[in-house]
């Protein structure tokens, strides 16, 4: 379908809401997207751009993959809507069988869902309904870290432990949430960081202070993407896990964001060699070809707490009308061919390794590195104005953001914070690709450095 630039686009964005934009401004000088290849989209005026994001972590695999287009046409010509109260179409069971062949062991119980919030409400459901049908009528309290992020929606939302706009417009939140300080996080008075022992040590506190008999689970982004790329060591994940065996705790993993590959293996859980009870997928899944997440558990809690006769009624009381959608389904189950056949998760982590250490060495040289992060295909690099105090740049300065500017301009898409940008590149993206990607990054951030 090819559509001419009939309209005037500033006009028309005014009919939109978009994600966490002031659409006045947006309106004013509106982006655009046209199409898609590879590591490359194109706006309405035939600008390129890199997408150094993927897409805001979404678009593993590139854009423009034909075999997922192909595969997502053939399943509307055969079926595009099964209801997942009535049935499952061969195509979702099919990908189900495939997606539980890659996931951590033991964890085979797949529901398949259309976004990450919904996934995220899901798993905080599946616990409290679990603990409930096996005895613990009083587990119901859900443990995060602030700077953590779970979606959008009520239950997600209330887990969150976002500061801002963000989250606080829309409270009061659900009962039964508490907060931690996360294992690591900047400190806007000198760079300090919080002690990963500490914030295993505060989650025990918190379990025998609250009470264990109250506590049904504990959530966390193994890598947080809202505190910075945030990336604990395979011990804190060792400690937690201990801990949440000791007290009947479920272990939540968000991977929304580090699934399907991005830390370098297909799961945070298998990069850090610790699984958890429940794991959250979305993003990636199916690389932004059709809207798909998905909720996955242990396959004896499932057995435990929720298999049994209709008259019993125990069944995960809870559902979405595009759950397991067919057309989802065969996006899903192409996006793991390709990524299978291409060798993709190499690539990224080999290509994320290639842009971490330009990063090292190129933004020190300019004086303002405070630290790259991240694993596989996910880099951050924080910023500070002087690095032998690592005393960071001033709110008011907003400098990721002025960053942020330069890089549209200069046809770069980042995932900018004031203190830090994100990269997290199509995995298919070449080492030339993320060259281009990284001089243009250090042209902009040289020029606004030098603004100081």
């Amino acid at each position: 379908m090819t559509f001419s630039n009939d309209i005037d686009f500033k006009q028309a964005t005014r009919h939109l809401i978009l994600d966490l934009r002031q659409m006045k401004s947006f309106c004013e000088s509106p982006l655009v997207i046209e199409r898609g290849e590879g590591v490359y989209v194109y706006d309405v005026s035939g600008k390129r751009y890199i997408d150094g994001i993927g897409g805001i972590f979404v678009v593993s695999i590139g854009h423009g993959n034909r075999h997922v287009i192909d595969a997502v046409r053939e399943q509307h010509e055969r079926i595009a809507f099964v209801a997942p109260l009535h049935a499952v179409s061969d195509t979702s069971v099919r990908y189900a069988k495939k997606l539980a062949e890659i996931t951590p062991d033991g964890m085979n119980t797949i529901k398949l869902l259309g976004s990450g919030s919904e996934a995220t409400e899901s798993a905080i459901k599946f616990s409290r309904q679990y603990h409930r049908q096996t005895g613990n009528h009083y587990k119901y309290k859900i443990i995060s870290n602030y700077t953590g992020y779970h979606g959008a929606t009520l239950g997600a939302m209330s887990a969150s432990g976002l500061g801002g706009s963000r989250k606080s417009k829309f409270g009061p939140f659900l009962e039964g949430f508490i907060h931690l300080p996360p294992p690591r996080t900047e400190s806007q008075a000198g760079g300090q960081t919080w002690d990963e022992l500490r914030t295993a040590s505060l989650l025990e506190e918190v379990i025998r202070f609250e009470g264990p008999e109250s506590i049904a689970a504990y959530i966390l982004e193994p890598i947080s993407n809202t505190g910075g790329i945030l990336t604990p060591t395979a011990e804190f994940f060792l400690r937690i896990r201990e801990l949440c065996d000791r007290y009947n705790v479920h272990l939540i993993y968000d991977e929304i964001i580090t699934g399907m590959g991005r830390t370098g293996e297909w799961f945070a859980a298998q990069t850090f060699g610790v699984a958890p009870d429940i794991l959250c997928i979305g993003k990636g899944l199916s690389s932004g070809y059709a809207p798909l997440s998905a909720m996955i558990v242990r396959d004896d809690l499932h057995m435990e707490g929720f298999w049994g006769e209709p008259e019993e009624e125990i069944h995960f009381a809870h559902g979405h009308t595009y759950g397991a959608n067919p057309i989802s389904s065969a996006a899903g189950l192409a996006v793991i061919e390709v990524i299978e056949r291409e060798k993709l998760i190499a690539r990224g982590r080999e290509t994320g390794e290639h842009i971490r250490r330009r990063l090292g060495a190129e933004v020190a040289e300019l004086g303002i590195l405070g630290e790259i992060r991240g694993c596989g295909a996910l880099t951050g690099v924080a910023f500070v104005a002087e690095m032998d105090s690592m005393t960071p740049f001033p709110d008011e300065r907003q400098f990721g953001k002025k960053v942020e500017a330069r890089l549209l301009e200069e046809g770069l898409i980042l995932r900018c914070d004031p203190h830090w940008i994100a990269f997290a590149p199509p995995l298919c993206m070449t080492t030339a690709e993320a060259d281009e990607m990284v001089d243009v990054f250090l042209r902009c951030l040289k020029a606004e450095a030098g603004c100081r």
